[in-house]
């Protein structure tokens, strides 16, 4: 049985909305680490973020479309870094993606993947926007690049976010060498479980207290 402290464990407790404030995300920092989650992920103007020993810092890069210059991204990635950002969750590129254009888009991962230095690159696929094809190929593409993670969603995208059957698909192509992270309308104990079952090992929630107190009772 799953318990409340490994799904903690698993948590980057997440704070992502564009009106959110320097306050908000001083409460995030702080009811992260009473949670005992493994990371907090902001937006890289909140960086840099003061956070307790043990609490990792992420953000995000090239966010929520994807739809940046390569360039653009890396710059981000590596201002992000340099403010003390220890992962960065980067969006692909999906109109490179609906036109199977793979080796750009695997281009474009790598430039990020080069500007993140020692951080650790998770890679935002958007599963609910693509077909089976496509996410076997996105994380095919990130895996070349060398990224540490493949991610489901960005929460923003009007195709929904995580499935059991994208993360399913994700672990299956990717194996044990990268890491599955599941994030977007995961709002419940039972989703969080599912997800977990289904071969993530890392979950993207903003509704990490209510979760977590679910999983208590």
């Amino acid at each position: 049985m799953t318990t409340r402290a490994q799904i903690a464990s698993l948590i980057d407790h997440t704070l992502l909305k564009p009106e959110a404030t320097a306050e908000q995300v001083e409460a995030l920092v702080a009811q992260g680490a009473e949670l005992g989650v493994y990371s907090v992920c902001v937006s890289p103007s909140m960086l840099p973020v003061e956070a307790p020993q043990g609490l990792r810092v992420a953000t995000v890069c090239g966010f929520p479309s994807g739809a940046h210059d390569s360039a653009v991204k890396a710059a981000e990635a590596a201002d992000a870094v340099a403010k003390g950002a220890q992962e960065v969750d980067m969006v692909i590129n999906l109109g490179l993606a609906a036109q199977g254009r793979w080796s750009e888009v695997e281009a474009d991962i790598r430039a990020v993947k080069e500007a993140c230095g020692s951080a650790l690159l998770k890679v935002i696929i958007e599963s609910a926007a693509l077909d089976d094809e496509q996410i076997i190929a996105a994380c095919r593409a990130a895996e070349a690049a060398g990224a540490d993670f493949v991610k489901t969603s960005t929460g923003f995208h009007p195709a929904g976010g995580a499935s059991t059957h994208a993360v399913a698909l994700m672990r299956a192509t990717v194996g044990d060498r990268l890491g599955v992270k599941a994030s977007g309308g995961i709002r419940t104990a039972a989703d969080a479980l599912a997800m977990v079952e289904a071969g993530a090992s890392r979950l993207g929630l903003s509704s990490s207290a209510a979760i977590l107190e679910e999983m208590e009772g």
